[in-house]
């Protein structure tokens, strides 16, 4: 997949570790040149963007808070200022809450709903305006929607939003050859799914996958590479389950 980027612009939300560090890697190992949006760490998306650069691709560190609908905004008309356009969007950024329904307070549905769903939607929103035609939406979504999990409702709730602004998006957009998918990860061997869990946790999620192990974040990146090519101008409307058969 070398080269197949050359002279594209991607903007990876939430890009300055974990899956979201490895796609902007991936990307720009495939030519593209990447925006690597951060909230709070600028020193990890600088040090992402400079490994792309290191690489032989290009990139720029970009501060925005998808929660707030300015921001989005401010990351397109940069994007667009720096680059002439944008033609891929991957929506990474997210954060997780795992409680009881029962003890999720209004601030902590409101921040996660703000987080997960308002930054997508109206980063595809943002997209639907000022995308080039043809071009690739990829949204992360989760494999927790398929499965039955105590204490995952919240974050359930908001990847099961994601899905159906997918699916509803790629309706609205087929017309002008912009596809929009959905990837769902299962676990995925990053520094936040490794956070409070112990050994035989992690061990219980490995086993529980037919490929008998957690994932990688260079496995989401390289499902999320496949669907930003011009080979997958096929493909809209799906959500890609890239956790290895994982079930629970």
């Amino acid at each position: 997949m070398i080269d197949k980027l050359n002279g594209k612009t991607a903007i990876v939300t939430g890009a300055s570790r974990g899956i979201g560090r490895a796609i902007a890697l991936k990307l720009g190992a495939m030519k593209a040149s990447v925006v690597v949006n951060y909230v709070n760490d600028e020193k990890a998306a600088a040090s992402t963007a400079s490994d792309i650069e290191k690489a032989g691709g290009k990139a720029v560190a970009m501060q925005a808070d998808v929660r707030q609908v300015r921001d989005i905004q401010l990351l397109f008309d940069r994007t667009l200022n720096d680059f002439g356009g944008v033609d891929i969007l991957v929506n990474n950024a997210g954060i997780r809450l795992f409680k009881p329904i029962a003890s999720v307070s209004e601030a902590e549905f409101d921040d996660i709903f703000a987080a997960n769903v308002k930054g997508v939607f109206f980063a595809c929103q943002m997209a639907a305006k000022r995308m080039a035609d043809g071009g690739r939406i990829v949204n992360i979504s989760s494999s927790v929607t398929r499965v039955l999990m105590a204490e995952y409702g919240p974050y359930a709730a908001t990847k099961g939003a994601v899905d159906q602004i997918t699916r509803v998006l790629a309706k609205e957009l087929g017309p002008r050859g912009i596809t929009v998918n959905a990837i769902s990860p299962g676990p995925t061997d990053t520094e936040l799914f490794r956070k409070g869990k112990t050994r035989e946790q992690i061990k219980g999620f490995a086993q529980a996958a037919a490929l008998g192990r957690i994932g990688t974040p260079a496995d989401i990146a390289d499902a999320v590479a496949l669907l930003v090519t011009e080979d997958a101008g096929w493909i809209t409307g799906q959500n890609i389950c890239a956790n290895g058969g994982f079930v629970a």
